[in-house]
């Protein structure tokens, strides 16, 4: 039977109610996101990473900006981004959850 390691965080702060906690293993990280900052009438400021992603909507609505191209989405929807392309999100609803899985690890959420 192999060895189970858990690998996770405490829920963390992000910004004014918005917090994450994560789970990885050496080459794979889970990251739930919970924004209570809803409804935005902007979208974050876009940002870009190495790292590949897919983000899974778990509750609540939002507009996910993949390079600049808008995609209205909710529970249930997913949306792969490739490194290095620059994303962001609007939160259109009062609550949003949202996973994001990354490959490699994301070194600066550890710390």
């Amino acid at each position: 039977m192999p060895h189970i390691q858990q690998q996770t965080t405490p829920r963390t702060p992000i910004a004014d109610q918005r917090e994450r906690y994560l789970a990885h293993t050496d080459n794979l990280m889970m990251v739930v996101i919970d924004f209570n900052d809803g409804p935005a009438t902007q979208p974050d400021p876009p940002h870009q990473h190495p790292h590949e992603q897919i983000s899974y909507v778990v509750a609540g609505e939002l507009i996910f900006f993949l390079d600049g191209a808008p995609h209205t989405m909710q529970a249930g929807d997913m949306i792969t981004v490739p490194g290095n392309i620059p994303h962001c999100v609007q939160i259109l609803s009062e609550h949003a959850r949202v996973i994001d899985a990354f490959t490699p690890l994301r070194d600066e959420f550890l710390k």
